[in-house]
């Protein structure tokens, strides 16, 4: 038997690895968190985590356990639902940022669509700051974006290098100014991209603006310049520019939920929803099929 509670404190360190980051998530001690992870392994005979005094990264077997805690937790909750008798309805107005548009997130949205059929969801896909703006404009009643990591706004869902990317065959002349294919404002990745330039005294161009992932994909495998991307999303026929290139380091990039500020109808399926990404969590960061 595994404890639903063990199990949700387990994917809240393994989303954001760290165990400082799941206490202040789950609004507990980090001893707890600790305690509640060690006694998981105990009850899996293995150990999930391995960790020194500079990092925490799941072991085979804990990337294994991701799943079944995913499952175990949903079925719990549907249980939960069902015998309980509790019934989400509402409209929820969600927002999702670019960067999910290749990801498993509509996998994830269905499952939320089927144990919540009552709920009507309407999603908006935009820059992470234009959902930012529009959620604090009150038009949205939760999303899913980016931030900077400074920015203390959210439920942490996992931080993420930003990196170079462009086309395999791209190479850049150090002499010239970079090409940069990026969001319009107030994308982050702009913003984080023309200050790490400028930062470096670097030149730089803007060949390529689109509001649109794909846009950006496009022109970037047409080889027309480089992007400042999550690591961990690279699309597919684009790659991480070497460290040769010169480019100058971009930082971590934090992906949250974060909560509208007024009270709506809709808060109980703005909660339901949350808990589902934070339970998924790990499959936004693989590539839709």
């Amino acid at each position: 038997m595994y404890d639903p509670t063990q199990l949700r404190t387990f994917l809240a360190v393994a989303q954001t690895l760290s165990f400082t980051q799941a206490a202040r998530r789950l609004g507990l001690r980090q001893s707890t968190v600790s305690q509640q992870v060690r006694r998981l392994e105990d009850a899996a005979g293995r150990p999930l985590f391995s960790r020194d005094t500079h990092s925490v990264e799941l072991t085979e077997d804990g990337e294994a356990m991701l799943g079944f805690a995913r499952r175990i937790l949903e079925v719990h909750e549907q249980a939960t639902a069902f015998f309980t008798g509790t019934r989400v309805r509402g409209r929820l107005r969600f927002g999702a940022s670019e960067d999910f548009v290749l990801t498993r997130l509509p996998e994830i949205l269905e499952g939320f669509r089927y144990d919540h059929p009552e709920v009507d969801l309407e999603l908006t896909v935009e820059l992470s700051g234009t959902l930012h703006e529009q959620l604090a404009a009150g038009k949205l009643d939760l999303v899913l974006a980016k931030r900077r990591p400074e920015d203390p706004r959210g439920a942490l869902v996992w931080r993420d290098d930003l990196v170079w990317i462009g086309a395999e065959r791209l190479r850049l002349d150090a002499d010239r100014p970079v090409p940069l294919i990026v969001y319009p404002p107030p994308g982050i990745t702009r913003a984080r991209a023309l200050e790490a330039l400028e930062r470096q005294g670097r030149g730089w161009r803007i060949v390529c603006t689109s509001g649109s992932l794909n846009g950006l994909i496009a022109a970037a495998r047409a080889g027309l310049g480089v992007m400042a991307h999550s690591r961990r999303l690279i699309p597919p026929g684009l790659f991480r520019l070497p460290e040769r290139s010169g480019l100058p380091e971009l930082g971590k990039v934090d992906f949250v939920l974060v909560h509208g500020h007024r009270r709506t109808g809709a808060q109980e399926a703005a909660d339901a929803l949350a808990a589902a990404v934070l339970a998924g969590g790990e499959r936004l960061r693989r590539p839709g099929g």
